[in-house]
């Protein structure tokens, strides 16, 4: 049986038929019918004679425990959007008052910025005061502190950055009781965590998306390849007539791309040993920081699919791996440089 995916429409049906008969979700860009013929009836039609030729490509469907990480993952990434937004909220509301508490403490919603925060709240706009509530290293800043916390700060705010802040306690709870579930429910695949977790700049946060995003069987992927393709992780494919057009990546699984390039972003650009940070290096000589980044997030994932799919950790090859993998190449390089110096170069090897 195959029906098209449409939104979340197809769940119901698809869960209620999935025991009884082998379902297949097709993609609807790949089983579009001819224009100009579409109506409801013609489509099942169409796809009934696609299936019955095998011509119907089955999109990827995890298994119920993974769907249902896949819900507690997800909704914990929006709750966290959902918090630096009104962390943002609160800062546009500062810089509205005049308040510059962001300029001097790297977190405003750190220990000593939410007491000033609670106490302006409370009608303290006394800066001595409020600068005098500071904590720890920040206090070898008070002038620049009196300074920042001289505003026009009035009710308005108050009532503003009051709300902001209460609602900011009602996510930091709900996001933290969502964490606890989701260490439970995650606990049969706690080998699996921490085989991922093995990856540099993978945290136990990111293999739980990975986990939810992907499952645990690589048997659905036939190749590391096809599992980057369907993540969005890999180039176009967009050729005519010999040229070469848009190589940009494709659209793909946004929450599992998000988190990997989250990893990239600190197992690449942030670190300064290992292969994942000479990729980086490499690629981005060339072709920019972006897509520097896209190429070690597409790494991480082939190399989370293999210790998926071999039941293994991660092996670091070292920040010369690619040097070691194309000593040719490296070889060839050294020479035209030298050549472009103006030199003569005649390779002999070492006794």
């Amino acid at each position: 049986m195959a029906m098209e995916s449409t939104g979340v429409y197809w769940k119901p049906i698809f869960y209620v038929l999935e025991d009884a008969f082998t379902c297949v979700l097709a993609n609807a860009a790949q089983i579009a019918q001819v224009p100009g013929r579409k109506t409801d009836v013609k489509d099942c039609a169409w796809i009934a004679q696609l299936l019955e030729h095998g011509l119907v490509r089955g999109s990827f469907v995890p298994p119920v425990p993974i769907r249902e990480l896949r819900d507690l993952t997800r909704y914990r990434a929006a709750l966290i959007g959902e918090h630096t937004r009104e962390t943002n909220r609160l800062q546009k509301v500062l810089e509205d008052a005049g308040i510059k508490l962001a300029s001097v403490a790297s977190d405003v919603l750190g220990v000593s910025g939410r007491a000033m925060l609670d106490a302006l709240t409370q009608g303290t706009h006394d800066p001595d005061v409020l600068a005098d509530l500071a904590r720890g290293a920040l206090r070898r800043k008070l002038p620049a502190l009196r300074q920042a916390l001289t505003g026009r700060f009035r009710p308005h705010h108050a009532f503003l950055v009051s709300q902001v802040l209460a609602h900011l306690d009602y996510l930091d709870e709900v996001i933290e009781a969502l964490s606890t579930h989701l260490d439970e429910v995650m606990a049969p695949f706690a080998e699996e965590v921490s085989r991922l977790d093995t990856i540099p700049g993978v945290n136990k946060r990111t293999a739980e998306v990975l986990i939810a995003e992907i499952g645990v069987d690589m048997g659905v992927f036939p190749t590391a390849a096809h599992l980057a393709s369907w993540a969005g992780l890999c180039p176009g494919n967009n050729e005519s007539a010999g040229k070469h057009r848009s190589g940009k990546i494709r659209k793909g699984n946004r929450w599992l791309r998000g988190a990997l390039i989250q990893a990239a972003l600190a197992g690449g650009t942030r670190a300064t040993k290992g292969a994942f940070a000479a990729r980086y290096r490499r690629v981005m000589r060339h072709r920019g920081h972006k897509k520097a980044v896209v190429a070690v997030a597409h790494a991480m994932l082939v190399a989370a699919y293999h210790l998926l799919a071999r039941h293994t950790t991660y092996q670091e090859p070292g920040a010369d791996y690619y040097e070691r993998r194309h000593a040719e190449r490296v070889r060839q390089r050294a020479v035209q440089l030298l050549e472009r110096q103006g030199y003569r170069v005649t390779l002999e090897p070492a006794a």
